[in-house]
């Protein structure tokens, strides 16, 4: 699918472009799924992160190696990868058949995740692995997740329990509630229905969590830095705004800004990208995370669907385009 102008999801078409090779350091990936993020809304309508248009964008993948360029030792064709590996400036989208990846980006799928599974995972887990160490989270603190049934969101949850620690998250329903119960959150806050200092005062006596994971952003990230404790830690994965830092100097937090983009765009780094994936893919095949993905599927063709789904508010979790025999037919 190609976007050949900025704005609504209307502007993807399908279309045919050669099929990349791989160069040094790269592998040629027939993509069987992607999924798709908020950032990728935001490089549709003209973010300058993206690349050039008319583009392919996507950032996330899962699929099969068919080719390997020189130099990438650990691969090999027939292998099953997943990863974040494409979408931003000069790299290769993954909403087509191929993707030319550079493969420090990639790590071989779980063995116990579909495909659909798995492009479920890279960005998300990406984000909120660098969460947990940019906060330290460790089995003595109380956690408070914003966004707990959303992509980082649901991820942040499974890996804080992996570490031991006590979860809260918030969470719009009574229905999400149960489901990130599910995930392993130890309780659970209704933000309709309870003010900030309702919600401190009841589940830490009025003390504030030790860290605060805010994947919301805007005026959620002042609420943050009231619920945090003094000392506290905040984690922040959308602070593209302006606050009042008094709150956080009153009580002398630490504020952590989360943008996992950052080595795909500067091109240093990258490897530890594919260090994250093959540790997650650990915790996954141990059953200590799992995707939480939308029910409604949605194939390569219905992909501006897919970004309306996305953009309604109404989706559960990652949105997954399914790729793999699209062409085929």
């Amino acid at each position: 699918m190609v976007l050949r102008a900025y704005g609504g999801p209307e502007n993807f078409s399908l279309g045919k472009l050669e099929a990349p090779r791989p160069g040094s350091g790269e592998v040629l990936v027939r993509v069987e799924a992607a999924s798709i993020n908020p950032v990728d809304v935001r490089i549709r309508n003209g973010l300058p992160i993206g690349p050039a248009l008319p583009a392919v964008l996507g950032a996330d993948l899962a699929g099969t190696v068919q080719a390997v360029g020189e130099g990438v030792a650990g691969l090999v064709p027939g292998d099953e990868v997943y990863g974040c590996a494409g979408g931003v400036k000069d790299l290769g989208g993954t909403f087509a058949e191929y993707i030319a990846a550079d493969a420090r980006l990639l790590a071989p799928k779980p063995g116990n995740l579909s495909m659909t599974e798995a492009a479920a995972l890279p960005l998300v887990s990406i984000t909120a692995w660098n969460c947990m160490t940019r906060a330290a989270i460790s089995a003595s603190d109380h956690v408070l997740v914003h966004g707990g049934s959303g992509g980082v969101g649901h991820i942040a949850i499974q890996l804080a329990k992996a570490r031991g620690a006590r979860v809260t998250a918030t969470v719009s329903s009574a229905e999400k509630a149960a489901l990130v119960r599910e995930l392993g959150a130890d309780d659970t806050i209704l933000y309709p229905r309870e003010t900030v200092q309702e919600y401190v005062d009841r589940l830490t006596g009025g003390h504030g969590f030790d860290v605060v994971v805010d994947t919301v952003g805007g005026a959620n990230l002042d609420h943050s830095l009231q619920a945090a404790a003094p000392q506290g830690r905040v984690v922040a994965t959308a602070a593209r705004s302006t606050h009042d830092l008094s709150p956080m100097h009153a009580k002398a937090l630490s504020l952590h800004v989360v943008f996992m983009l950052i080595p795909m765009l500067s091109g240093i780094g990258r490897e530890e990208h594919g260090r994250i994936l093959r540790q997650l893919a650990t915790l996954v095949e141990d059953g200590k995370v799992r995707p939480l993905i939308d029910p409604e599927r949605f194939p390569l063709d219905r992909l501006p669907d897919a970004f309306r789904h996305l953009e309604s508010g109404r989706a559960l979790g990652k949105v997954v385009v399914e790729i793999a025999g699209h062409f085929d037919a």
